[in-house]
């Protein structure tokens, strides 16, 4: 029977996609990316002197890249060939984005297939898309090829170029790229407004009323003191980030603590009136259906969910058939997904719930694309939550539920209502002293506010509700708005302008304005959306990368800059300013979009940013004309009283005088962010942890003293062993030549050290402890056959070693106190490999591959997931608690395609074809 070959690029997609298609077809996973540019080191020889040595990318013709296959894929590879020989024809089924078009491209590089070759695209993993797509296949589209290969080198180019500058004058191991750098000045610009804040303390009143007519009578509601004599009262948003007012002085009453105190006291006895009342309609419309970067935000806002987190499960549920393509910047929904969604709207919550007309969505973001639809179930027909709750759980179904809830509500009905707002007055009854307000007349005119909404048709609500994130100020209900009174249902008595109302319980409160707020993931992706940096399909690796890199660091959901990100970001404003200027990225991300659409040229486009043009320098420029970069300088900051932070090579650390004149240095701990650094706190951690040594005593036997100190590792105890006397040289005759060689001086003896246990502080440790630990490792006795065991303290935590046999200890103490019978004991048990043998931390059912059941376990090297014959490290973003079973067996999947690790060889020479310098043509329709 003839055989077709559909290849698409994970292996989850392709057990969906099998039982769509007929026996003919054989469906097979390229496992992503199957060749890639190599390290310059990986070149073959012959090439490492060539044009290519630098980058595997000839920027003097063409800037024409080096492929390689990857070593991981070159079996999988050989596989797709041996099954392509069979095959009459070749379906090429990987997404239709650039990254997919790519992948497509290097499949037929490699394989070089004499068959006819399609190119198949779908956006959702459904048998009627699959059959359509079937039907409608066309030719590759060289320039989503060229897009990609562009960013690819675009990204080659400048992280090879900008990362060794930071090696060089920050530290090693650190890197540059184009959004991840951009990102983390962000991140940086941020916390240095943090860092500049000054707070504002301001006042206000608040109070308790009752009044109404009719039904209402006797309606209790809350009010806000909102203006002195017709002048506004200060809020939170009338002060800057300096702590001052912003605009005139006298623009508003800025009330202080014995202002508002006086001012309660002046309205005790005082009669209310009502000064005005308005009413308006309330109308609130739905979001639009989710893009990436939108599912990202509410997936974090919600869910509580890390973008990478968000994105893997939005993988799985498109690849299971559950939802379409995830990696979109498209509010647009077909028209089958318009018809079913308000379908479903008008089953589940009635007709009056859907529109007349179908809503329609437009982007508003910088270079959206409409390529492909908006995030939304799969099918002509949505499943509902409860329909897939059997066959999904944890996040699959948590981000299932959300995107079908947001799908359904964007065409669905406005919310509707009615906003009412309240003002009433009373004049005080004496005079009121305020510092910051000044005199406060008698007979002043004090007018209360209270505002409310009524949701009279829920419309939309009664499906979903957008969230929203931290705002600037500490929000009053006024500031808030309607959104506040509408969630607690506020209502307010029906009352006419004069009516009199009832006071109790005035209340001053005092506030202090906030600071910027940090960026969460949701945030930090809608601003670079916004500023039109990077495309929304990367935002979550970009933010992946810059907290894996240390630049970023989490807080709950906030994320704050290392002071390793300041040293960096500052290197780079100095030194490469366009490099990481909002503008200057973004218009290189709509470069990107002129190629892909056929509009720029590659080569003149990369020429142009690598060698400059005209007046303007290119990367290459700015690299070789840096001049001196002064890197103690740009590693230093100053934090005042005579304190400053310097980035070290282990951490930031930091430098100042004592009391007493003496040079101090401290680490600076982990847990305190850049905007907590104050002088006073900087001050404190200098004088309290400081890596001056502390004297415990003199070890009775050596004669050495012995301190304690603050260390890389940890706090650790050590000996103090003076330096032996130089070596005496004998006196030379008159006039004799000196001596070519001098003795040499003896070897300093090395110290005995001992890091203090987790139950010891430098604060209390004692000498006796020190000699302790410092004694390690203890000879606990010798077994039977005259073989020592010893009781250690090592990474991995206290253990016993027997030759090369090693048994864990499960207490510190236990170094010192176990006897010899015990650790004999210990040893007659069978030995446990490492942590692997303990109890699973998860069971996650039957693998579809092997039959086997898949446990998580904890390793050496972090969890794992085993089927008893195939282990697969969780990545950095999995998390044990809330894995799924899908996720488990994909990553088993992803292990056995890469197969058995390898021995490392002698390389091999690469003969892997590199992209020819013809272009193909342009792409036609099949």
């Amino acid at each position: 029977m003839p055989t077709k070959l559909v290849i698409v690029e994970s292996p989850t997609k392709a057990r969906t996609i099998t039982p769509f298609l007929g026996a003919e077809y054989d469906v097979e996973a390229s496992v992503g990316h199957i060749r890639d540019l190599p390290q310059p080191s990986e070149l073959p020889a012959e090439m490492k002197k060539g044009p290519y040595k630098k980058f595997a990318v000839n920027v003097e013709d063409g800037f024409d890249p080096y492929y390689v296959v990857d070593a991981d894929k070159k079996k999988k590879v050989a596989e797709l060939k041996r099954k392509l020989k069979d095959a009459d024809e070749l379906y090429l089924a990987t997404d239709e984005d650039r990254e997919g078009e790519a992948i497509a491209w290097h499949l037929l590089q490699v394989l070089d297939p004499k068959v006819p070759v399609k190119r198949m695209v779908f956006h959702e993993i459904t048998r009627e898309a699959i059959l359509r797509a079937l039907d409608a296949t066309r030719e590759l589209d060289t320039r989503l090829v060229d897009a990609q290969e562009t960013r690819r080198i675009l990204d080659r180019l400048y992280g090879y170029e900008v990362s060794p500058v930071l090696w060089r004058k920050i530290g090693p191991g650190l890197s540059a790229g184009r959004v991840q750098s951009v990102a983390t000045r962000m991140v940086v610009e941020r916390e240095r407004e943090r860092m500049a804040f000054r707070s504002a303390s301001y006042w206000d009143v608040t109070g308790q009323f009752t009044g109404g007519r009719g039904e209402t009578a006797g309606t209790a509601f809350g009010a806000r003191l909102t203006s002195l004599g017709g002048t506004r009262v200060a809020t939170g948003r009338d002060f800057d980030d300096a702590g001052q007012l912003k605009g005139r002085a006298g623009g508003v009453v800025h009330l202080d603590a014995e202002g508002a105190h006086g001012l309660v006291a002046a309205l005790e006895s005082a009669t209310f009136a009502v000064s005005s009342v308005e009413t308006k309609p309330y109308t609130r419309r739905p979001a639009a259906p989710f893009t990436t970067s939108t599912l990202q935000q509410e997936a974090s806002r919600k869910l509580r969910m890390n973008s990478r987190a968000a994105m893997r499960t939005a993988q799985s549920l498109y690849e299971n058939g559950y939802i379409t393509y995830m990696r979109t910047d498209s509010v647009t929904l077909s028209t089958e997904a318009i018809s079913a969604a308000r379908r479903q709207a008008a089953d589940l919550y009635g007709a009056e719930y859907v529109p007349d007309k179908p809503r329609l969505y437009a982007n508003k973001s910088k270079n959206a694309q409409e390529a492909h639809e908006a995030i939304r179930p799969a099918g002509d027909h949505f499943r509902t939550p409860a329909q897939v709750a059997k066959a999904l759980s944890g996040d699959e179904f948590r981000l299932y539920e959300l995107i079908w809830k947001r799908t359904v509500a964007s065409q669905m009905a406005d919310a509707k209502g009615s906003t009412a707002s309240i003002r009433m007055q009373a004049s005080t009854t004496a005079e009121i002293a305020s510092a910051t307000a000044g005199a406060i007349t008698e007979g002043t005119a004090a007018e209360f506010s209270a505002s409310g909404t009524v949701i009279t048709f829920r419309g939309f609500l009664a499906a979903y509700e957008e969230g929203k994130d931290a705002g600037r100020y500490d929000e009053t209900a006024e500031d808030k708005g309607a959104g506040a009174d509408e969630k607690a249902g506020s209502r307010l008595p029906d009352v006419r302008e004069g009516d009199g109302v009832e006071h109790s319980a005035l209340v001053a409160d005092g506030h202090e304005t906030s600071p910027p707020p940090r960026y969460t993931e949701a945030s930090l992706t809608a601003a670079l959306e916004e500023r039109g940096i990077g495309r929304p399909s990367t935002f979550a690796a970009t933010i992946a990368v810059v907290v894996d890199r240390g630049y970023v660091l989490r807080r709950g959901q906030a994320l704050f800059p290392s002071w390793l990100a300041f040293s960096v970001v500052r290197l780079l404003e100095e030194n490469f300013g366009e490099l990481v200027d909002y503008d200057f990225t973004a218009s290189m991300e709509s470069d990107l979009d002129r190629i892909a659409a056929g509009d720029q040229d590659r080569v003149e486009w990369l020429t142009q940013f690598y060698f400059g043009a005209g007046d303007k320098p290119g990367l290459s420029n700015l690299v070789n004309n840096l001049g001196d970069i002064d890197a103690r300088d740009i590693n230093s900051i100053p934090v005042g009283d005579g304190i400053t932070l310097r980035v070290g090579r282990y951490g930031p650390y930091l430098e100042g005088t004592g009391s007493d004149g003496a040079a101090l240095r401290a680490s600076v701990p982990d847990d305190v962010a850049p905007d907590e650094l104050t002088p006073a706190r900087a001050r404190e951690i200098l004088e309290t942890l400081s890596d001056g040594d502390i004297e415990l005593g003199v070890d009775p036997d050596t004669g050495f003293q012995v301190v304690a100190k603050n260390g890389r590792y940890g706090p650790y105890v050590t000996e103090v062993i003076p330096d032996p006397p130089a070596p005496e040289e004998p006196p030379a005759a008159e006039g004799a030549a000196k001596p070519k060689t001098r003795k040499k001086a003896p070897a300093k003896q090395k110290p005995r050290t001992g890091s203090l246990l987790k139950s010891m502080s430098l604060d209390t440790v004692t000498l006796e402890q020190a000699l302790q630990l410092m004694s390690l490792p203890r000879v606990v006795g010798a077994d039977a056959e005259g073989v020592e065991i010893t009781a250690q303290n090592g990474r991995y935590g206290p253990y016993l070693k027997k030759g090369t046999d090693s048994r864990s200890l499960t207490a510190e103490e236990q170094i010192f106190e176990i006897t010899l019978e015990e650790a004999l004991e210990i040893y007659s048990q069978p030995k446990q490999r490492g942590r692997a043998a303990a109890s699973a931390l998860k069971e996650l059912g039957v693998d579809p591959v092997s039959e086997k059941p898949v446990l998580v376990k904890d390793g050496r090297f972090g969890p794992y997931v085993t089927d008893g014959t195939t282990n697969a490290t969780l990545r950095r973003e999995d998390d044990v608690e809330t894995i799924t079973p899908e996720r488990g067996f994909e990553l088993l999947a992803e292990k056995r395609a890469k197969g058995p690790a390898k021995k490392p060889a002698a390389r091999a020479r690469t003969t892997t074809a590199k992209k020819p310098a013809a272009k193909k043509p342009a792409a036609k329709k099949a």
